[in-house]
């Protein structure tokens, strides 16, 4: 067993990001083909940066993917394709998740099991090994005291130091979506210390309405320095997010870094309530997503979204901040972040 795992930060040097192309319309019921340009959008600004390793169904797609992407002026010297078939798109939480093994490199399998919710995840069971064997990086399935431990990558937050960012509701709720029956804070600790270097865990409370994932971090606070805490806060007190965001605000300014110091707490406000088809859907600016030189930022065509930029702008002075439209993708219940998981260097 290692001792020398570590979980970089996402704006450590990143090799490229691992995306999926949209396959399952019913994730997006009603809106399959404007997510799929808007797909080709995000793919062509992160082409822009680094490289994209593709994950397509099969060689038919690939093909109309590859079309898609020569319409849209894309960089395709910058986008790999990986064959293998899925049931869904979201990278994040089925992908491997890279860590740093010493001097090597070390894909995780967390045994990803449709969020707790769905029945249909046996295809996406297999990306992680997909994504190794085409990277060529040694996969590990995670395992404690010798049973498969069930963890997405979009229910962690790392500084690359030794401290990581959860929620209570996505890990320890005792009988809603329970990847780990019976799983205690100190068992989730000892996984996170052994598997990604981790020696400090801030736990935050609830996540936000409509998170089909029930509290994925992702969509609440984000790392974006060493010290530096990002967090979505409500300002409306008739809100249903207000009270379990103010809750985890007052959890951050509490709270202490590996070190033993305070972090620094930057407030980030919520884009207006976004309603579909009689669901309000998890609309939040904290699922950006962090490039080698830009940062990526989901916006709602909202008031707030100018906001949000600037505030996001102050936290990466050296990056470039580049807004994307999520309309279409947040109706699949997640963006950015969610689509997306970072290859390290």
């Amino acid at each position: 067993m290692s001792t020398e795992r570590r979980f970089p930060a996402e704006w450590e040097k990143q090799q490229g990001i691992l995306l999926c192309f949209p396959y399952n319309g019913n994730d997006w019921p009603g809106k399959f083909a404007a997510v799929q340009w808007a797909f080709v959008e995000f793919i062509k600004k992160i082409a822009t940066y680094e490289e994209v390793f593709l994950v397509v169904a099969n060689q038919k797609t690939k093909e109309k993917v590859h079309e898609m992407l020569k319409k849209a002026q894309v960089e395709l010297n910058k986008v790999s394709f990986i064959i293998q078939k899925t049931n869904r798109s979201w990278m994040r939480d089925s992908g491997p998740i890279i860590v740093k093994n010493g001097s090597k490199r070390e894909a995780l399998n967390f045994n990803f099991n449709g969020w707790a919710k769905y029945k249909n995840f046996q295809l996406d069971r297999n990306v992680p090994s997909a994504v190794s064997s085409f990277l060529n990086i040694p996969l590990t399935q995670v395992l404690y005291k010798g049973k498969p431990v069930i963890l997405e990558g979009g229910a962690i937050d790392v500084n690359g130091k030794g401290t990581l960012l959860t929620s209570e509701e996505c890990l320890m709720h005792p009988d809603i979506q329970v990847r780990n029956p019976g799983f205690t804070k100190a068992d989730y600790e000892a996984i996170f210390k052994e598997f990604l270097g981790i020696t400090n865990v801030i736990w935050l409370a609830d996540g936000i309405t409509g998170d089909d994932t029930h509290g994925h971090i992702d969509d609440l606070c984000r790392f974006v320095n060493d010290d530096t805490i990002i967090t979505v806060v409500e300002s409306d007190p008739k809100d249903s997010n207000y009270n379990a965001l103010q809750e985890n605000l007052k959890r951050l300014q509490d709270s202490k870094l590996e070190n033993g110091k305070a972090p620094n707490i930057v407030s980030l406000p919520m884009p207006g309530r976004l309603d579909f088809d009689g669901l309000r859907l998890p609309a939040s600016y904290a699922n950006f997503l962090i490039l080698n030189k830009s940062v990526l930022v989901p916006v709602f065509n909202d008031p707030k979204d100018r906001e949000a930029l600037n505030i996001i702008a102050e936290c990466f002075p050296d990056r470039t901040i580049i807004p994307i439209s999520a309309i279409d993708l947040i109706w699949g219940f997640g963006t950015l972040h969610c689509l997306s998981q970072q290859i390290p260097e």
